[in-house]
């Protein structure tokens, strides 16, 4: 049997001001292609299916018009839901969507549930793991000795009852790193090494009881300790740290032989986001503009600043994004102690600070709430904050 890998969708997504539920459809069209051309029986969705917990109307549409169009070629899917969910929203529906075959894990019970297909002489267990916290887990296990997020996946896998004589696959969204080298992040939160989005890492080798694991979290496509516990990424470039990504899906062909087989079939977005650099002059020169409706973003090596140079480079790129600096004065710049500039501002005015230095944009109060939530879990400011 063969099934397709997608994680991180994040429909209902903006870069910036522009809204991609047209890229989005585009390429999830381009998938349903690929699932029709290579024959594909199952589609295994690692989370973060909608980018907020409250999805736009457009949003759930657009998975209902993807899902729909699955069930109409009889293709099985399995979904769990990932950080950027809503547990209740996802799971909206699902016993109706059982009788279609689309099988969605959204909230855990305590269990590890799993949906079991065959083919011909191959039983193939597809266990299901949507995202969890340690304090979730320990709710269900208090005897345990449950730390960390590493703790809690392990204590899951270790409670739940694995047929070594069937194929088994996992579909999960946590972030899981190898020995000693972590994922490239790409377009994911990225607080450091030893947590993404204020998410703990989980040693890979906890899954060596699966023949593949199909993670979502990470938006850069990879393997992760071994070819068999991967991360598809995510089906669109969201990020300035994704321009260089070529995007892929994982098709995998499980059959009676040992190995697993994996192909990586390459995606072709409707509007490719670029990095591009050097002077006004030398980037609209125009023997160097292509793609005029790719997203743009511009790094400037111009000594002075230019006036409007973002109005002046949506004349000819009109879905630039960004527009930054680097020459003699941001190189001082970069030489300030950024600790100074740090003192003296509240939680939100730093955080704010930062999402418009990275996105050229104001967050906007569901954003600053959901960065108030994760930074009160975490310990780093008070409940009253």
């Amino acid at each position: 049997m063969k099934f397709i890998h997608l994680g991180d969708l994040h429909l209902g997504k903006s870069l910036c001001d522009y809204d991609l539920i047209e890229d989005q459809r585009f390429i999830l069209n381009q998938i349903l292609e690929i699932i029709e051309k290579e024959s594909v029986d199952g589609v295994l969705i690692a989370g973060d299916v909608y980018d907020k917990s409250i999805p736009s109307e457009a949003a759930t549409n657009l998975l209902d018009y993807f899902l729909v169009n699955l069930a109409k070629k009889g293709i099985k899917v399995f979904m769990v839901s990932g950080n950027h969910d809503s547990d209740d929203r996802l799971n909206f529906g699902s016993s109706l969507f059982t009788s279609n075959n689309i099988y969605i894990s959204s909230i855990f019970d305590g269990t590890l549930h799993k949906q079991s297909v065959s083919d011909e002489d191959t039983v193939i267990d597809i266990y299901m793991l949507p995202f969890v916290k340690a304090s979730q887990v320990k709710h269900y296990f208090p005897d345990a000795d449950i730390e960390n997020y590493d703790d809690a996946v392990r204590t899951v896998i270790n409670n739940t009852d694995i047929d070594p004589n069937h194929k088994n696959i996992l579909v999960a969204h946590q972030f899981v790193a190898g020995t000693g080298v972590d994922p490239a992040l790409g377009g994911s939160e990225s607080v450091g090494t030893q947590s993404v989005g204020l998410v703990e890492k989980i040693g890979y080798d906890c899954f060596e009881a699966f023949d593949y694991v199909a993670l979502g979290h990470i938006h850069s496509p990879q393997r992760v300790g071994r070819d068999e516990v991967r991360y598809s990424g995510s089906p669109l470039k969201y990020s300035l740290s994704e321009a260089n990504n070529e995007k892929t899906v994982p098709i995998i062909t499980v059959s009676n032989e040992e190995k697993i087989g994996i192909e990586l079939i390459p995606l072709k977005p409707m509007r490719n986001l670029r990095h591009i650099r050097g002077t006004l002059k030398e980037l609209l020169d125009k023997n160097n503009i292509k793609a005029q409706d790719d997203f743009i973003y511009a790094t400037l090596t111009d000594e002075d600043i230019v006036n409007d140079a973002m109005g002046i480079f949506r004349q000819v790129y009109p879905n630039t994004v960004h527009i930054d600096y680097d020459n003699s004065h941001t190189k001082e710049i970069e030489q300030v102690d950024i600790s100074k500039i740090a003192e003296n501002k509240s939680f939100p005015e730093l955080i704010a600070d930062f999402y418009k230095l990275i996105y050229s944009c104001n967050i906007t109060d569901e954003e600053m709430e959901v960065m108030r939530e994760a930074a009160r879990e975490a310990g780093v400011i008070n409940e009253t904050d």
